[in-house]
């Protein structure tokens, strides 16, 4: 009898154990391996692989309306730099990613996670040169995922005040998540947000952000949190999500715990 409630005693500190971990997002997909590049279709692909709670991707709206998938502002072709959203897609459509795979757009990406079994997608709506053109990607980004039917499994975040807004007005029930680092969490309460996801400096030298934010109810995700300390650091803030490149590291040091 003594056996089974000791045995029943670690099962259900094991469980809770489980419950506390932190959540892996990989940050632009688990681009760290071979054949894959940052916010590629095949790093969305390795993300779930290796079941990790998120995979992130950047995306913008290309000067002539269509949803596209790249981190930074500017691209390179053919040696010449083009801004994205001033640039229309039949010429971003001809840039290659490091693993030759085309530039893609949010709905070749949308219709690649739909096959993905374990991870969710993190949407990074990019901040543009207009509140009517970042409107305009919010309202047809939702739409596409509304059509395929994957809202629970679809997170959005963005440094944007004006982009997390619409979101939370096109798609209430949706997890939004306010990047920027610089709005406290009775503040992001007060705003409807399911949480915040700073940079790992920002809970650094604010730890107490955390605590409160859970006290509110609201979740807590960093980013990118790539190196053993600061992930370390991190794991004991109890931080919900890790943001990172390195996933398989920090399932490792998360493990060790």
């Amino acid at each position: 009898m003594k056996k089974k409630s000791l045995l029943l005693v670690f099962i259900l500190f094991a469980g809770l154990m489980n419950l506390s971990a932190q959540q892996i997002i990989a940050h632009r997909g688990y681009w760290k391996t071979n054949g894959s590049a940052q916010n590629s279709i095949e790093a969305l692909m390795q993300a779930d692989a290796i079941k990790a709670y998120g995979s992130e991707v950047d995306i913008w709206l290309s000067s002539d309306g269509i949803p596209v998938v790249n981190h930074d502002a500017e691209i390179t072709l053919d040696g010449k730099k083009l801004i994205v959203q001033e640039t229309p897609f039949e010429i971003l459509s001809q840039v290659k990613l490091a693993n030759e795979e085309p530039l893609p757009t949010v709905e070749d990406y949308l219709d690649a996670f739909v096959n993905c079994k374990n991870t969710k997608l993190i949407i990074e709506f990019k901040t543009h040169n207009s509140k009517e053109r970042e409107d305009e990607l919010v309202e047809k980004v939702i739409k596409m995922v509304n059509d395929r039917g994957i809202q629970d499994k679809v997170e959005y975040i963005s440094f944007g005040i004006n982009i997390v807004q619409q979101v939370k007005k096109l798609a209430p029930e949706a997890d939004v998540y306010y990047l920027n680092g610089d709005l406290t969490p009775q503040i992001l309460s007060k705003m409807g947000m399911t949480g915040m996801d700073y940079h790992f400096n920002v809970f650094t030298k604010r730890p107490e952000w955390v605590k409160e934010a859970h006290e509110l109810g609201l979740k807590v995700n960093t980013w990118t949190v790539n190196e053993p300390e600061d992930i370390q650091k991190m794991i004991d803030l109890k931080v919900d999500f890790i943001t990172t490149d390195e996933p398989l590291l920090v399932n490792e040091i998360i493990n060790k715990q």
